[in-house]
């Protein structure tokens, strides 16, 4: 294998949306050839983050570990979230928060957001309501003209929209939770990864807790709010109709959509598709919201 024959096959994986048992070997074997061969963190960092979005934790350390011996920042970034959420099943409070510190006095924004969390927290650090506050309201002019759909846009206004709420601000809250939507939905269609779907869900839950749901504006996030008690839904692609049902089992909903059901809404935005593609990367493809029941 060469260099140039390793990046073809790199760049066929990511740009095919339906992989093979095979694809996922000749992926990997040529991410390792590329790492021993060139040595280059953002080759690891590429691998380790294809092993954190399908949930190999273990593997995502081994290389965001190895990155980091370059002094490579995302890696930081990387490291922090795996300790600060346990993702290999322990949780390490001290090294999140050396590793997010690190970076935030580098001025990294998300680092910033976190090391926030950990004061309002309690983890590691003492529980400090104001200093996670000030933080977060230091931070906001900072990413609020930022237009890169990867920038931390939507989890600086979420934040921000609870201290809002918290205030009596509801429409400032309101404005900010619908401009992070609009804006984590973009995001969604290029990377549908867990953990923009989980920051979706939240947002969609803490949006309706202040206005009212209004089933004319409905669009596809919206169904986060209708799936969680039972209805049956259609809405369109292409000029056909697709429709989808929730029904209560115990404490959730399963959702069925066009024929196939899934266990609970975050498997709905996870796995459902339309044909071969994704159903949340088709976001500004469909139309017509309808409840039926």
């Amino acid at each position: 294998m060469t260099v140039e024959e390793a990046r073809n096959i790199v760049r066929r994986f990511d740009e095919n949306r339906k992989l093979s048992d095979e694809d996922v070997f000749m992926f990997t074997e040529a991410m390792g050839y590329l790492i021993e061969t060139l040595h280059d963190p953002k080759d690891m960092m590429h691998l380790g983050g294809y092993y954190y979005e399908i949930k190999k934790f273990d593997l995502a350390l081994k290389y965001y570990e190895l990155a980091a011996t370059y002094d490579y920042d995302p890696a930081y970034e990387c490291l922090g979230y795996v300790w600060y959420y346990g993702r290999t099943g322990v949780k390490d409070y001290k090294k999140a928060f050396e590793y997010f510190s690190k970076l935030m006095d580098k001025g990294d924004p998300v680092a910033t957001y976190k090391v926030a969390d950990m004061y309002r927290n309690g983890y590691y650090v003492d529980k400090d309501e104001e200093k996670y506050e000030r933080i977060i309201e230091n931070l906001f002019p900072k990413v609020r003209d930022m237009d890169n759909v990867f920038d931390p846009v939507p989890e600086v206004f979420t934040r921000l929209a609870k201290i809002r709420t918290k205030q009596g601000k509801t429409d400032d809250a309101v404005r900010l939770y619908l401009y992070a939507k609009d804006f984590l939905s973009q995001r969604i269609l290029h990377n549908a990864f867990f953990g923009n779907l989980n920051i979706m869900k939240w947002l969609v839950d803490d949006l309706y807790t202040l206005i009212p749901f209004d089933e004319r504006k409905m669009d596809l996030y919206d169904l986060y709010y209708v799936l969680r008690s039972p209805h049956k839904v259609s809405f369109m692609y292409d000029s056909k109709v697709q429709n989808l049902e929730s029904v209560m089992e115990g404490n959730e909903c399963t959702v069925c959509f066009n024929g196939k059901w899934f266990r609970s809404r975050d498997d709905f935005f996870k796995d459902a598709c339309i044909g071969d593609v994704k159903l949340t990367a088709l976001y500004d493809d469909v139309y017509g919201f309808e409840i039926l029941s």
